[in-house]
């Protein structure tokens, strides 16, 4: 178990320099920003019917952030696919943006040839392999980024790269409203958050840290809602894959209609569950006066609960803060169990068999 305010014993634990790729997310944001800029979008991209985000696990993520805020933004249907097939509706009028880090995702690369099929409009990107090959071979239009801001090489700790990319390629598109300068305030409040949490801030100073040493032991409930629900996928996962930690997420109002009643039994399990509520003074009033109300109940259930507040001014901002804060937490978490977060044993056993037949 390493000491959080001890740098060395961090470096030891930390081989491939995850550290480095969440130290580097503003950086990611800035270079997408810029390499967007100045990617053409052709014409008939740009005026489409509806949009479908496809890719799976860390790219993903992306397609879930921008759904969690289409209620303010969207000029357009946007959907999410994490299927090996697209969405029967999808047709020549549906603009199928392909997201994968690797460029090699098995069900990503399904729904390309699903979406060549259906004789959608495609645009993809990645940072290579057979997708990039794809766009080369068929001249699909593409975004084909260096991930040189992602020290760790780890495709989940490149979300910079995957989020920034959706957001700002469907904000100049038009399909979503986002301003220039939205994006300067982004990128600048980002690097403040990367500074808040830094190992370089004590523990006593230090609110990742904190919530890491209450956190250790626990298995983790997360709940969200509105434009804070597609982010915490993304702290779930960085928890589980950094942290090795057992997490789950459920959002407000749903919550409500059926989990409470699942908070009896069984009754040996409740010492280690912890939840940990996102209550933004964002959401509309009909949701937030429900997050006190489910607190006491959890609470009244003998299961202990951590509340987080962000503090951002803006939906957008809030939802780096809270993406901040879940890569150093389980960052943290792994820091404290004592083992490299970098390594995802189970994953990669899981997709050799998986490639094995």
């Amino acid at each position: 178990m390493a000491n959080l305010d001890n740098l060395e014993e961090i470096s030891k634990l930390d081989k491939a320099n995850l550290l480095g790729s969440i130290e580097a997310l503003p950086q990611q944001l800035e270079q997408v920003w810029e390499e967007i800029a100045s990617t053409q979008i052709p014409e008939d991209l740009l005026n489409v019917r509806n949009v479908v985000v496809s890719g799976m696990g860390g790219s993903a993520l992306p397609g879930r952030i921008v759904d969690s805020l289409i209620l303010d933004r969207a000029t357009t249907p946007i959907e999410i696919s994490t299927e090996y097939k697209l969405p029967n509706y999808v047709g020549p009028d549906t603009l199928v943006v392909l997201s994968s880090y690797s460029g090699n995702t098995e069900e990503t690369l399904s729904a390309a040839n699903d979406a060549i099929k259906k004789r959608a409009k495609l645009f993809i990107v990645t940072t290579g392999g057979k997708l990039s090959e794809m766009a080369k071979s068929q001249g699909i239009p593409s975004y084909v980024f260096s991930p040189r801001n992602n020290p760790s090489n780890q495709p989940r700790m490149g979300l910079g790269y995957s989020i920034g990319a959706l957001l700002f390629l469907l904000g100049k598109a038009k399909y979503l409203n986002l301003a220039k300068e939205e994006v300067e305030r982004l990128v600048s409040a980002t690097k403040k958050f990367v500074e808040d949490y830094s190992v370089r801030v004590p523990l006593s100073q230090n609110a990742a840290k904190n919530l890491a040493s209450s956190f250790k032991g626990r298995a983790m409930v997360l709940v969200a809602s509105e434009h804070l629900l597609g982010v915490s996928h993304a702290f779930k996962n960085q928890l589980n894959e950094n942290a090795k930690v057992f997490s789950v997420l459920f959002d407000i109002p749903e919550l409500n209609h059926h989990l409470m009643e699942g908070l009896s039994n069984p009754r040996n399990i409740k010492p280690i569950l912890r939840f940990l509520f996102f209550n933004s003074k964002l959401y509309s009033p009909e949701v937030r006066k429900r997050y006190l109300l489910t607190v006491e109940v959890v609470e009244k259930n003998d299961v202990s609960t951590t509340t987080i507040e962000p503090l951002s001014p803006s939906k957008l901002e809030q939802i780096f803060e809270v993406l901040v804060l879940g890569e150093y937490l389980s960052f943290y978490l792994a820091m404290l169990y004592g083992f490299d977060p970098t390594p995802i044993p189970w994953v990669d056993y899981f997709k050799d068999k998986l490639a094995k037949g």
